[in-house]
């Protein structure tokens, strides 16, 4: 069986202020052309559709043109949501979309049953499981005694009534002990989020959304697919792609990737303000691409962001990388880094008090800043 796996569509998502809309429209419209040059059986799409938990129009209309340009091919689509969806409004009108071949993951109700596929090797089963917090595993089990995100997934998959003796495909969004993050995804407390992958041993294959970067975690059957689209300057180097997935007879795997080009791309540059403005160097630069720039001047350039942007008109932002910066405290990388809150209200804290947080102190505000987050969910 083949699949293809997507995830972390952000749809409606601004970056820098900039919306992508167009760029997304733009990316999906090659997805669907890779679709039809490498024929799947299924398409499946981890999480993180949406970029908000209450979708623009524009990003409701383009998955819903998305979805049915896909319905329309000889295929299944398998859908969940992600930590930036609303699970109720993703999955409103699922049981209808069964109709087309869409299944999109109900809101978590203590029980999940499989959506079995059948190639000439038998059964594929998936298994579609949300992103999913300790909180909403507690609901359904109080006796399991779940406190770890790694105890959420491993208590919700002992539920799942998964046949060793079929291919078993998991469908799934968190964060998994090992990956490589960057600065476009949310962190929570203390990497209180981490999923252990040893969780995942019932299953031929993990289709795993979160993390932008496309990867394997532990091993080839457990993988992250990444954007289809540069989210952040953290992701400037990565090389977008859609992951290509065959599974045959006895969970046997075979994985490749198609590279995807934006119609926009994202660079860093970095020079001083005259070599920023020289023909000789912007002439060899992708000028239409959303850019950051970095200038090295040691003093301030009046109005460069409006000199920069009439060269490079998709500008997304200027900063300053000098002495004076440098001095100041202000380490570019440093800035870029999300840092979580416990380790913000540390450093706040030693600043006001000349002490670090006691054990006890660092404990209790983890414990409260994981219990503001759960109540926000």
């Amino acid at each position: 069986m083949k699949l293809i796996h997507l995830s972390d569509l952000h749809l409606g998502k601004r970056v820098n202020e900039f919306p992508m809309i167009g760029d997304q429209a733009y990316i999906l419209n090659r997805i669907l052309e890779i679709v039809d040059e490498e024929k799947p059986d299924a398409v499946v799409i981890a999480g993180d559709v949406y970029d908000k938990t209450v979708p623009s129009a524009e990003a409701v209309a383009l998955l819903d043109d998305f979805l049915v340009r896909l319905a329309d091919r000889p295929l299944a689509v398998l859908l969940i949501s992600g930590n930036h969806d609303s699970p109720e409004r993703l999955s409103f009108a699922n049981r209808l979309m069964e109709q087309r071949r869409v299944y999109i993951s109900p809101v978590y109700s203590g029980e999940i049953m499989p959506i079995t596929l059948e190639d000439s090797h038998g059964s594929v089963n998936f298994w579609l499981l949300p992103f999913l917090k300790p909180v909403h595993l507690r609901r359904f089990f109080p006796e399991e005694g779940v406190e770890s995100y790694t105890d959420a997934v491993a208590c919700a998959i002992r539920h799942m009534p998964v046949d060793s003796t079929q291919r078993n495909v998991l469908v799934t969004h968190q964060f998994v002990t090992g990956a490589e993050r960057c600065d476009s995804e949310e962190v929570n407390v203390g990497g209180s989020d981490n999923v252990d992958a040893a969780v995942f041993a019932p299953f031929d294959y993990v289709a795993l959304g979160h993390i932008h970067g496309p990867q394997n975690v532990g091993g080839e059957n457990v993988r992250y697919c990444g954007t289809p689209l540069k989210y952040s300057f953290s992701e400037v180097r990565h090389q977008k792609s859609v992951t290509v997935v065959e599974i045959g007879e006895d969970g046997a795997l075979a994985v490749h990737t198609v590279p995807l080009t934006p119609k926009r791309d994202m660079l860093e540059l970095r020079g001083s303000f005259t070599q920023m403005t020289s023909p000789e160097f912007y002439r060899q630069v992708d000028r239409d691409a959303y850019v950051r720039i970095i200038l090295t001047d040691e003093n301030d350039i009046y109005d460069a962001v409006g000199s920069l942007r009439a060269i490079y008109p998709n500008l997304m932002r200027l900063d300053y990388d000098n002495l004076r910066t440098r001095t100041g405290g202000l380490d570019l990388d440093e800035a870029d880094d999300r840092r979580d809150p416990l380790e913000l209200f540390a450093d706040f804290y030693q600043q006001q008090n000349h002490q670090p947080l006691s054990e006890e102190q660092r404990n209790y505000m983890a414990e409260l800043i994981e219990t503001i987050r759960e109540e926000r969910a």
